[in-house]
């Protein structure tokens, strides 16, 4: 256990307490539609993370992080398990709302979480534009 709290400590931690409130919030509330602005918002605050990552310390520190040691592989499976559970979940809704299937999935593949993050955006907007219309037209 470290003797002092990190900068990088206080991020992990910060983003394992917001990941908790989130899928608390989530379960507590099976109905609700998705937002597409939360979605979208995430996604391009999560892509500027990325962006100062790689420009403080490069993209050889994703392949060290996940090929050094058991634990970084596992890590590296656990993220390829989520994102591909995410993404089976996904599609289904985007296709039933004529989303371009094949480049948001090579979107996904080439940025993981931005891209998928970005795809619920698109699909939450879409989603509840349909929604809106149908009220309309009813």
């Amino acid at each position: 256990m470290p003797e002092t709290l990190t900068p990088f400590l206080t991020l992990a931690g910060a983003g394992l307490a917001f990941a908790v409130a989130a899928i608390v919030f989530i379960a507590m509330r099976p109905g609700a539609p998705g937002n597409a602005v939360v979605a979208g918002a995430l996604s391009a605050g999560f892509a500027a993370f990325t962006a100062v990552t790689i420009a403080a310390e490069g993209v050889i520190p994703v392949i060290l992080n996940h090929t050094t040691n058991l634990w970084g592989v596992q890590v590296w499976y656990d993220l390829l398990f989520s994102l591909s559970v995410a993404t089976f979940l996904i599609l289904p809704r985007a296709r039933a709302q004529g989303m371009n299937l094949p480049l948001w999935v090579l979107f996904i593949l080439a940025t993981a979480s931005i891209g998928l993050l970005a795809m619920a955006a698109r699909l939450f907007w879409l989603e509840q534009g349909n929604a809106r219309e149908a009220k309309s037209t009813a």
